[in-house]
């Protein structure tokens, strides 16, 4: 027998190696495969970043453009202010102050040298028909609290302010009160603007 060509025909049948293909198809190893989803993920994380500075840098330069705008307002509104004059600030809770206004933007207003009216009301009786009142300034400062004579008030508190005429009876009363006080001490808070106003109220009438 021949054992040769037996060996040979036993090397033949055997099948097409692991390593083999079918013929046209090309078999990529698995590392390059990976390679390329990494590069894919890699790719999709830079645009979400590019994205996500994008949106950034958009919305802080809507940010920087507000903030130009209220500071740009806020130097426009002080224009307004007459430093050699008193100004009135009407807040929401309808108090009053007057004073000059040192400081002005969208976040707070700065009040100095500050006085404030008291009204106190007057009558006979319960039954008496004449009343009055009686409106005193007051200078800030005095109080049991002892603040010092300087506010921050809050914008948002704010309605409305305004310059005062200086032959108004508010800034006669803050000269006459200066030039009778001037070193602005507590001792002597005597009335310095006081008004009256009195009504008489007629008896009702009524025909039988």
């Amino acid at each position: 027998m021949d054992f040769n060509n037996r060996n040979a025909l036993s090397h033949q049948d055997v099948g097409p190696s692991i390593n083999s293909a079918p013929n046209g198809v090309n078999v990529k190893p698995s590392g390059s495969r990976n390679k390329g989803i990494d590069k894919y993920r890699w790719n999709r994380i830079g645009i979400f970043a590019g994205f996500l500075a994008v949106v950034i840098l958009f919305i802080a330069i809507i940010v920087l453009i507000a903030s130009n705008n209220s500071s740009t307002q806020d130097k426009a509104e002080a224009t307004y202010i007459k430093p050699t004059k008193l100004q009135a600030v009407f807040l929401n809770t309808g108090q009053v102050y007057f004073g000059y206004i040192k400081a002005l933007n969208n976040n707070y207003l700065v009040l100095t040298d500050i006085y404030y009216l008291q009204t106190s009301s007057n009558s006979s009786s319960s039954s008496s028909t004449n009343s009055a009142s009686n409106v005193t300034l007051v200078k800030l400062g005095c109080e049991i609290h002892r603040p010092y004579d300087q506010m921050v008030i809050n914008r948002s508190a704010v309605t409305f302010w305004e310059n005062l005429q200086s032959d108004g009876q508010v800034a006669q009363a803050v000269s006459r009160y200066q030039a009778q006080n001037p070193s602005h001490s507590c001792t002597d808070q005597s009335s310095s603007a006081s008004t009256s106003s009195s009504s008489t109220a007629q008896p009702s009438t009524t025909n039988k």
